[in-house]
């Protein structure tokens, strides 16, 4: 431990009390890791601020004493974008005691949350008052507010609703200098020069701390339709989209899960059964939803459906009967990388590439993988209608205690390459954290990283907000 460290640590514990400081080594272990495993870092403390007021005197603290700081929420980030260095020398800054739902309008359609909340309890909040907030995915039971909107995080709406920084109305948080920036007033019109909001957004904490968030609320949904359809080829499953695009506006999930991604979640993760009767290279996971309770969604599912069966858009195809088969569906797809990692060492790459682009892109990159890397399994699998496919390469015949170390990172530049080549991203959703740093610094334009550094270091001249993630 520093000196600047233990004085942080002193003073914050003599200011704020006993329930901010946590020193014990074994309550402070469990998040020093990343979600994977594959990142470890280590701190000498862990602060948890229960209010605005606290994080701010926190930052002013490690601002005075030159002691970086590590905002954390739910710790299931996929990027080690809220992990500490390995050399102890950032203190993690836990967000989770901030877990009020400060407000819920249903006049404004907005909803105001703090950093802590699980995105769940916002689910259950909002549903409370007849209303949605449109944004989940497979870790709302314990990711939080603060990281998601920090992370610019996508998930399985995004196709209809966008990712949370189309959700996100306004940010409160305390920036580098302990000063607080509240934009929580959900003004839909704000010229007032650069907007604060939307630069902290996706940023991983390394502008500022987000304390609070307004979140816009969609109205509840009154009836759903979830489907399962086999079909031949990524090809044939984003015709099919396109097939419902033309023909309803209801639909709001499209995810993609290759044969092999659903014969692992078969095989490895308990009450899992398959949905359709044959096997099929490719399935698409579909849900369409209405907030009017007049309209027979399942029926016009069906209708549609067996419109693309004639047209040959799909091989085969059935609709959940009820809400525990609807949820049995979509436990398959929020069961991949669970599955993935009980059968073993997987590389994951969150990347995305124009939605038209991705059929081929999905075949032709896994063939290629495959084919400058003998043994290993390529695929991809998520949300095809907004390009973001998770390009996942496991060890196959390769696995090896040291497989990550000796062959991931060629295998990741060669992927991300050819994401780069077809003019993608190679972080869609996930961040860059400290997973993807190397390779953001090596294939992002000048221009880009130029700009980054510079309202880094405009905001945070002493470089205490999460440093070594985001920007190289």
């Amino acid at each position: 431990m520093t000196q600047g460290e233990a004085r942080l640590i002193e003073q914050a514990s003599r200011n704020l009390g006993p329930k901010v400081v946590i020193t014990d080594p074994k309550e402070i272990e469990p998040w020093v890791s990343d979600w994977r495993g594959r990142v470890h870092g280590a701190s000498p403390a862990i602060l948890a601020p229960g209010s605005t007021r606290e994080v701010a005197e926190i930052v002013v603290l490690a601002a005075e004493h030159r002691v970086p700081l590590v905002p954390q929420g739910g710790n299931t980030g996929m990027a080690a974008g809220a992990t500490p260095p390995s050399d102890g020398s950032a203190v993690l800054l836990s967000m989770r005691r901030m877990n009020r739902i400060r407000s819920v309008s249903i006049e404004n359609r907005l909803a105001i949350a703090e950093a802590g909340v699980i995105l769940a309890t916002l689910h259950d909040a909002a549903h409370d008052v007849g209303m949605r907030f449109p944004l989940t995915l497979g870790a709302r039971g314990s990711c939080t507010i603060g990281g998601l909107t920090s992370t610019n995080a996508g998930g399985t709406q995004v196709l209809k609703f966008g990712t949370m920084r189309t959700l996100v109305a306004g940010v409160e948080a305390v920036l580098p200098d302990g000063s607080i920036h509240d934009g929580l007033s959900g003004l839909k019109k704000d010229n007032r020069g650069y907007s604060l909001d939307q630069l902290l957004i996706g940023a991983e904490g390394t502008l500022g701390v987000v304390t609070a968030v307004a979140l816009r609320l969609v109205s509840a949904i009154a009836s759903r339709a979830v489907a399962w359809a086999g079909v031949g080829s990524p090809a044939k499953a984003l015709d099919l989209l396109r097939f419902l695009e033309t023909r309803t506006s209801h639909v709001e999930g499209f995810e993609l899960v290759p044969q092999d991604s659903l014969d692992l979640v078969l095989k490895h993760v308990p009450g899992t059964r398959p949905p359709l009767s044959g096997t099929h290279a490719w399935h698409v996971l579909i849900e369409a939803t209405v907030s009017d309770a007049g309209t027979d969604i399942s029926a016009e599912l069906e209708r549609l459906l067996a419109s693309a069966l004639d047209a040959g858009n799909i091989q085969d195809a059935t609709i959940a009967a009820n809400e525990a088969q609807a949820e049995a569906f979509w436990k398959i797809r929020d069961s991949i990388s669970e599955a993935e990692r009980a059968e073993g060492q997987t590389l994951a790459h969150d990347i995305s590439v124009a939605v038209a682009q991705m059929p081929r892109f999905i075949t032709e990159a896994s063939a290629e993988v495959e084919r400058a890397f003998p043994g290993v399994i390529a695929s991809g699998f998520g949300h095809l209608g907004d390009g973001n496919i998770h390009f996942h390469v496991r060890a196959g015949s390769h696995a090896a205690p040291d497989w990550y170390e000796a062959e991931g990172a060629a295998i990741t530049r060669f992927v991300d390459d050819l994401v780069t080549v077809a003019g993608g991203s190679i972080s869609a959703e996930h961040g860059i954290g400290q997973l993807k740093l190397s390779e953001f610094a090596r294939l992002a334009s000048p221009a880009r990283i130029h700009a980054l550094r510079a309202i880094k270091h405009a905001l945070d001249p002493l470089g205490i907000m999460n440093p070594g993630k985001l920007v190289p």
